[in-house]
């Protein structure tokens, strides 16, 4: 039998590179994901429970669903984004690659940031203005006869 046919390929010395790359971002993404993650929820859960009004199970039941879909989306943009078309011969290359991607996933992560503010927010805005008394106390109140039928057009 011929020696060649039995000798295992041997990859590219780049393609170890790629894939240190790809763990390196994986793991340095996916853990500021996390990291973003449980700050919101525990901090988030300030601004629910003050917005529901006493209503903690449905405090803690929207803010468990924030934080699934802010995971969703940033791993998904993870994942979206591991593929990479440029060759990787060095490690100064891989630095600048891992850097780059991160970076981006940084400027994600920062706008879903400031994105649950904003819904956290406005969920605790209107949840303070039901609990306030009108602008204007009534001064007069009208009496309405329950049997006495109301004319149209008046």
């Amino acid at each position: 039998m011929d020696p060649d046919l039995l000798a295992t390929p041997v990859p590219p010395a780049s393609s170890h590179f790629m894939v240190a790359a790809y763990l390196l971002y994986l793991l340095v993404s996916i853990g500021l994901t996390v990291w973003v993650a449980k700050t919101l929820q525990r901090n988030g859960a300030h601004f629910l429970h003050e917005a529901f009004l006493g209503k903690e199970r449905l405090a803690e039941s929207v803010n468990h669903l924030l934080v699934v879909g802010f995971y969703l989306m940033n791993i998904g943009y993870v994942a979206l984004s591991l593929k990479e078309h440029q060759t990787i011969w060095t490690v100064q290359e891989i630095i600048e690659l891992v850097c780059g991607k991160v970076g981006k996933v940084m400027v994600v992560l920062g706008a879903m940031h400031f994105f649950n503010l904003y819904v956290f927010n406005r969920i605790r805005r209107t949840g303070q203005l039901r609990s306030q008394p009108p602008p204007v106390l009534p001064r007069e109140f009208t009496r309405v006869s329950s049997s006495a039928p109301v004319a149209e057009g008046v």
